[in-house]
């Protein structure tokens, strides 16, 4: 039976089209997408519970996954420290193939079933931490053998994927499942998947960072400084929370390193 993510496309002729049918007719697929996690939302709640429980007790968030769903696993991990001030590897994403595949395929990278479990070894994931997997079609060797090996010891699972009863979403303790239906380019799960994958992966590190006590109000008050928009930001977020000048504010921020470090020593003045 051929998965919902590889059945044919609601349009065809594609070549035939004008270029701004094209776009309406992507934008449209796409306005699908927001509705498709909506209906997600008790199984995304699910995970992000036990994600924030484990993190609560220390543990980190492992991703795991090929291709488009890979990469976008290691953009959500690699921006939680600028975003939230987390540190390194509290949230770790790992792709088939290694780094060299953030750019570049892998040839038959995700068929090995064993390497995940291998590649999860060398960051001695434990007990203590929550392994994702992310697989549109949630049939990719690499991440079920990775969560059925991590499941076997004691390690909590969940997955993202994009099409209904998968054999990945069989394996794990907390699926969700976010049937996007057809990709406007028959296949192509760079398109509506992953948008969803993204889309889901976003909700699961920021409501647990914001439960992790990492947000204030609605403020990243320990976001990383990293550039100059960033710093004036922060000396825009401590002149809201304290009544002091552009000027002392930047040199609180400058002193104390972080938007929530410098309001809390103005306040013990």
């Amino acid at each position: 039976m051929k998965s919902i993510t590889e059945s044919d496309s609601h349009y065809n002729n594609l070549e035939q089209m004008s270029l701004r049918d094209i776009l309406n007719n992507i934008n449209n697929e796409d306005k699908t997408v927001p509705i498709a996690v909506e209906n997600a939302i008790p199984q995304i709640e699910s995970l992000a519970d036990v994600i924030v429980e484990k993190m609560k007790s220390g543990g980190r968030l492992f991703y795991i996954g090929a291709g488009t769903s890979g990469r976008l696993g290691i953009v959500d991990a690699s921006e939680c420290p600028p975003t939230f001030g987390v540190p390194q590897g509290m949230v770790v994403g790992i792709i088939a193939g290694g780094d060299s595949a953030i750019r570049k395929a892998v040839e038959f990278a995700e068929d090995d079933e064993n390497q995940a479990w291998k590649d999860l070894l060398e960051y001695k994931i434990t007990a203590k931490d929550v392994l994702v997997g992310i697989a549109a079609s949630g049939r990719t060797p690499y991440v079920i053998g990775g969560v059925k090996i991590a499941k076997e010891n004691g390690i909590v699972t969940g997955c993202v994927v994009c099409n209904p009863g998968s054999a990945l979403a069989k394996e794990v303790d907390f699926p969700v499942e976010v049937v996007v239906g057809p990709e406007f380019l028959t296949g192509s799960t760079r398109l509506k998947a992953g948008t969803a994958q993204k889309l889901v992966l976003n909700m699961l590190t920021t409501s647990a960072m914001i439960k992790l006590g990492k947000v204030k109000g609605n403020k990243m008050v320990d976001m990383q400084l990293s550039n100059l928009k960033l710093v004036d930001r922060g000396v825009r977020m401590i002149m809201e929370a304290i009544p002091v000048d552009y000027e002392e504010a930047k040199r609180l921020l400058e002193k104390n390193g972080s938007v929530r470090n410098a309001v809390e020593a103005h306040k013990q003045l």
